[in-house]
């Protein structure tokens, strides 16, 4: 394993995770984000994280205890990545940003850096030509809470170097993950091309006066068995990435899309309901209503 130094550029919910995740596994990791007030946002997910390691790993006090000691915080970029074997890249997912801060980072980080994007949706070849590095540049995408759906796909783009993204397989699984690799490019990769679809026939649903959330999360949980329905997943995302999502759609002509990020920013952002990560969302938690031993029946 050739990387030991690790930098993750963006410290919301899955950032977060990143970073914890490979701090766990012995890596040095610096988290980077605009100012402290994020950042202190963000110490506040590792202590939550530190809490779900221990029951869902059963990891010990000492071991949470050490990952955190492995973070630095950081909101100077050339600080940030100044020893960074590899930089992972999970700001929010609008284009310009993204483009603008590999701009940036290209600037300052040293020409030996592996850059990833964990860009849900994005092609890589999309932003590649801003890193200055295309040949060390690929995606590298997570499923959210990843110490327990542990799956890394890995998906470089033209020009990736095939070193690269073999080097970057390799620290997937020295993080504890599945490493999943994609043999050519494809938006949503494998996880999100079969999730997206289904969480957006769910807010249309919605947004269309057909059913409201819960009457969607249980018919898809007694008709299926899973253990969530949509609206629940959205709330382990964050309801800021579908938002997102939903106005780049909408920007390129879709009405539908319209809708829903105009449902999401009225009823839930500005409200404050972002989902798990501040306790309210389509549900408010701990104790969810789709967790009541009466929400499947009638």
């Amino acid at each position: 394993m050739d990387f030991k130094n690790i930098t993750v550029a963006g410290s919301g919910v899955l950032g977060s995770q990143i970073a914890f995740q490979s701090a766990f596994h012995g890596f040095e990791v610096a988290v980077y984000d605009l100012n402290d007030e994020v950042l202190i946002r963000a110490k506040e997910r590792f202590e939550v994280l530190k809490v779900n390691f221990k029951k869902d790993l059963k990891a010990t006090d000492a071991e949470v205890d050490a990952a955190y000691d492995r973070l630095s915080f950081h909101t100077d970029l050339e600080a940030a990545v100044k020893k960074a074997d590899f930089m992972i890249e999970a700001v929010p997912e609008v284009l310009d940003i993204k483009k603008e801060f590999y701009s940036n980072l290209a600037k300052v980080a040293p020409e030996s850096t592996v850059f990833a994007t964990n860009t849900s949706t994005m092609l890589p070849s999309t932003f590649a030509e801003h890193t200055g590095r295309p040949e060390k540049f690929l995606a590298l995408h997570f499923a959210n809470e990843i110490w327990r759906s542990n799956t890394a796909e890995i998906m470089g783009h033209g020009g990736t170097n095939e070193t690269v993204f073999n080097k970057v397989v390799a620290f997937a699984e020295a993080i504890g993950m599945v490493a999943l690799p994609l043999q050519k490019e494809q938006p949503g990769y494998i996880l999100n091309s079969l999730l997206v679809p289904f969480l957006n026939s769910a807010q249309y649903l919605v947004v269309n006066g057909i059913a409201d959330p819960e009457t969607v999360d249980k018919t898809w949980m007694i008709a299926t068995g899973a253990p969530k329905g949509p609206f629940a997943i959205l709330d382990v995302i964050g309801i800021n990435t579908p938002y997102h999502l939903s106005v780049a759609r909408a920007n390129a002509g879709d009405a539908e899309a319209a809708k829903v990020a105009e449902y999401l920013k009225t009823e839930f952002l500005d409200k404050g309901r972002h989902g798990v990560q501040n306790g309210k969302g389509f549900y408010d938690y701990p104790n969810p209503r789709f967790l009541d031993k009466d929400f499947l029946k009638s």
